[in-house]
């Protein structure tokens, strides 16, 4: 019996129920985790986003606090379609102060409706929304097509699909959209001092690569680093227009 996990969920006011249906799981399966398996690791932590607790408060057992992570690294997803969608979503829910995005397309959060309806939804509420997205024209997306092995016409034209999905943002008050045509190593998603960044590999799709949840707070810790990579990035992106 996982009696961690019954009472978060009593806290959160949550019942097995909801927390199948928020990670697209049968409810059986969270039967299962309440009577005391062990989810697998990519379960686990959409669990402890979707209760805001620590996978380490849930299941002591195989999470020691930390203890084999890097100062300021959460958590690591051996791939970005391992992520599961909570986390993603909630990542962005919590920001109160400034959310960005740079990749070449993120595609896959411009065709999550629930997504952008978050990102409106922070900007609404006085959040900062700053998307950064590849000039279909440059040729830094030429080039991540042909290294993707996807060719350079069909990453033009995710990108444009991308921007295309992105640009009713626009309309709302605090967001901004620019286009730029930087070599990316790695796509960022900000949330304000928390990163996830997804690591580009050569002859691999980005949801393919491994993707590093960061916390930041720390002048000298890694999530710093990325952000500085986004300011220098948007100080010379193109403003993106209607």
């Amino acid at each position: 019996m996982n009696d961690n996990l019954r009472y978060a969920l009593a806290a959160a006011r949550l019942s097995a129920t909801d927390v199948a249906a928020a990670l697209a799981v049968d409810p059986k399966t969270v039967a299962r985790w309440l009577q005391g398996r062990i989810p697998y690791p990519r379960h686990r932590w959409a669990v402890a986003d979707l209760l805001h607790v620590d996978e380490a408060d849930l299941w002591p057992e195989v999470a020691p606090r930390h203890q084999a992570l890097v100062e300021g690294v959460k958590a690591i997803y051996p791939h970005r379609w391992t992520v599961p969608q909570t986390v993603w979503r909630n990542h962005f829910s919590a920001a109160r102060r400034e959310i960005g995005i740079l990749a070449y397309s993120a595609l896959f959060l411009a065709e999550d409706r629930a997504a952008l309806d978050i990102l409106t939804a922070r900007a609404k509420a006085d959040v900062k929304v700053r998307i950064l997205l590849g000039d279909p024209e440059g040729e830094a997306v030429a080039q991540r097509g042909a290294d993707e092995g996807i060719g350079t016409e069909v990453m033009t034209a995710r990108v444009k699909n991308a921007l295309a999905l992105y640009r009713p943002l626009l309309d709302v008050q605090g967001v901004e959209i620019r286009l730029h045509r930087t070599v990316l190593y790695n796509s960022v998603y900000q949330a304000d001092d928390e990163l996830l960044v997804n690591t580009h590999a050569y002859g691999t799709p980005a949801a393919n690569a491994p993707v590093m949840h960061l916390m930041g707070g720390n002048e000298e810790g890694p999530a710093a680093t990325y952000l500085t990579s986004m300011i220098r990035i948007w100080a010379t992106a193109q403003p993106c227009y209607q």
